[in-house]
């Protein structure tokens, strides 16, 4: 066995770094609001040593945490090796805001901790603890973590390890760090010949893995070759130029909203759909006013979502890093009725998923495993261009989680813009709750705060289209059983039976007395 340790970054989990540009930074990254509670000290503030003493114990759960990025020579393939020199006091980052510590100061803080690229020589990870939100009473975890490290399914589960489901959750004694020697040039050189000569064979096993739901070798060769042959269309079809899209600036604008979770579940019911596609629906209402007010023609415009879809496996569930497929799905902009476009998302969503789409981009990720690097990064290039934003949905625990005992309030997840993607929109459950970031470029989308009062107003509108079509179905089943012959109301003269009171009831489907989404 050799003396030296390293690990090789996967294909997609590389392209995230070879996606890096200047003014688009890869990493993920979510804002969490607590309960200050048991973490604050007698200042009045955050007990940063606490937090600090509650991450350091569970380190040896992330061991990418403490690791940073390496490259093989000639070749560039970039590989994980042990950080010798890590120093948490450089991830772990503490700062107050002034008072009085709103939401607004909290927003224009956190778009400029995100606006900036992580620091490659180190792991690729940091927290920022703001305190002094809501004068004091709350504070905000601020996480930054690159995507080439997690996708959106592992960051819940990291979430969870960073956190505890008990408020009184003993502190563990942080483990001794012990880091594996790190190859030479020449041993990494070696390693990657070797590799490469055995590549092909691998990766053509890994293309033929059978994921849940397919079966056969031929069916799946014919299904892959048919989501490859979907995906390289698109790329040959840019969608359509749109005022969110273009040239990314330095800068960032975010924001979020909560919705209640239960909201969405009941409508879900009501229309026999999915939770994305209510949230696909109501993306497609809110860019509907959106754009109206830009004086853009959205019945001209080929608008495409790309949907995240995860492809982890069980045997996936130990490993690190990217398990992720996509979706492009175009929106119906032009639709105005908010049922209407949502049955049009169901039908495409439910034929994506007949067809595996999903599986095109798997396919390509798995036949890049032994493509030169460079090519690779000029495939990511193209591939920037055949969708105009990113919808994801996180689902997250339905149960409180806690700090060091402090509650955590909501978490806001933000999405990376894609170069010439001037807008991300990332969800996350927790604990009934339905958590919407956004993270938007600077300069192209100006008005993010009243792009998301759009999506408040496009879910309502949905809501109440869902509301007047079960009452008017309801009517038209009394009216029915009315008019049937020899039924007790029919057989009386019209002039004799009792006049119905119009009366609002709640339904299993639909709750007629619940308010609006709370921002």
């Amino acid at each position: 066995m050799p003396r030296y340790a390293y690990e090789r970054l996967s294909a997609q989990d590389a392209t995230f770094l070879w996606a890096e540009r200047e003014h688009a930074p890869m990493h993920v990254g979510a804002i969490a609001v607590l309960e200050s509670g048991p973490l604050r000290n007698a200042d009045g503030g955050v007990d940063f040593a606490r937090y600090r003493g509650a991450v350091e114990s569970v380190l040896h759960w992330i061991p990418r945490y403490r690791q940073k990025l390496a490259w093989t020579p000639l070749e560039g393939w970039p590989v994980w090796v042990d950080d010798r020199h890590f120093d948490i006091g450089y991830h772990l980052r503490h700062l107050s805001l002034a008072r009085p510590g709103t939401l607004a100061q909290l927003r224009e803080l956190a778009s400029r901790i995100l606006a900036r690229r992580l620091d490659r020589s180190r792991p690729l990870w940091e927290i920022w603890v703001i305190e002094g939100l809501a004068g004091g009473e709350q504070f905000a975890l601020l996480n930054k973590v690159h995507h080439c490290m997690i996708d959106g399914a592992a960051g819940a589960d990291l979430s969870q390890i960073l956190m505890s489901p008990s408020a009184s959750a003993p502190r563990q004694e942080p483990l001794a760090y012990m880091p594996r020697p790190a190859p030479s040039g020449s041993e990494l050189l070696l390693d990657s010949l070797r590799d490469r000569a055995r590549m092909p064979l691998a990766a053509l096993h890994a293309m033929f893995d059978q994921p849940e739901g397919v079966s056969g070798l031929v069916g799946d060769a014919w299904r892959r070759t048919r989501a490859v042959a979907e995906l390289v269309s698109y790329g040959l079809s840019p969608a359509s130029d749109t005022p969110i899209n273009g040239e990314l600036s330095p800068h960032r604008r975010i924001d979020w909203l909560t919705m209640p979770l239960a909201d969405v579940l009941e409508l879900r019911g009501e229309l026999e759909c999915t939770v994305n596609d209510i949230v696909l629906a109501a993306v497609t209402g809110a860019l509907r006013r959106y754009f109206f007010r830009r004086r853009v023609d959205v019945a001209k415009l080929d608008f495409r979502v790309a949907a995240p879809v995860s492809v982890r496996t069980d045997a996936d569930e130990r490993r690190h890093g990217n398990h992720v497929s996509t979706w492009i799905v175009g929106l119906p902009l032009a639709e105005r009725d908010p049922l209407a476009a949502l049955a049009i998302l169901r039908e495409r969503t439910a034929a994506l998923k007949r067809s595996h789409a999903a599986l095109g981009a798997d396919t390509v990720m798995k036949l890049a495993e032994w493509l030169p690097p460079a090519l690779i990064e000029r495939g990511v290039g193209i591939a920037n261009g055949p969708t105009n934003t990113i919808v994801t949905n996180i689902p997250g625990p339905q149960f409180p989680l806690y700090v060091v005992g402090a509650p955590l309030l909501a978490m806001y997840p933000m999405v990376p813009l894609l170069p010439g993607v001037g807008l991300g929109i990332a969800l996350f459950s927790y604990d009934g709750k339905l958590c919407w970031g956004f993270n938007a470029d600077y300069e192209l989308v100006p008005d993010l705060s009243a792009f998301r009062d759009d999506v408040c107003t496009a879910f309502e509108e949905l809501r109440n289209a869902t509301v007047a079509r079960y009452l008017q179905a309801r009517t038209a089943t009394a009216e029915r059983s009315d008019a049937e012959p020899g039924s007790e109301s029919a057989s009386k003269p019209s002039e004799e039976r009792p006049k119905r009171k119009s009366r609002r009831r709640g339904t299993a489907g639909v709750n007629l007395a619940a308010g609006g989404p709370a921002a």
